[in-house]
C-alpha cells in the first residue's frame, strides 16, 4: 500500500504522523550513531577504506532523507495551523 501524500491526510492523521516522527527520530539517531561507530572501528582496525566511507555515506543519506520528511511534515502542519 502506497503512503498518502501529506496534503491528502486528515488533520488527525497528520497529528498521529507527527507523534510517530518523534520515535522515528530516536531510531534514526541510533542507526546513524551505529554507522558512525562502524566507520570509526573500521578505520582504527583496518585503516581508511570501504568500511570507513560506506557507513558514513549511508548515515549522511539517512540523515538527509529524515530531515526532508520532517521538514515537509512541519510545513504541512504549519499550513493547516496545527502546530
Amino acid at each position: 500500500m502506497a503512503e498518502k501524500e501529506l496534503n491528502q491526510l486528515t488533520d488527525q492523521e497528520l497529528i498521529e504522523k507527527k507523534n510517530k516522527s518523534k520515535s522515528d527520530k530516536i531510531i534514526s539517531a541510533v542507526l546513524i550513531g551505529f554507522l558512525i561507530g562502524v566507520a570509526v572501528y573500521g578505520s582504527v582496525t583496518h585503516g581508511i577504506g570501504f568500511f570507513t566511507f560506506f557507513p558514513l555515506g549511508f548515515a549522511l543519506f539517512l540523515g538527509t532523507q529524515w530531515n526532508k520528511r520532517n521538514q515537509a511534515l512541519e510545513k504541512e502542519l504549519e499550513s493547516r495551523n496545527l502546530k
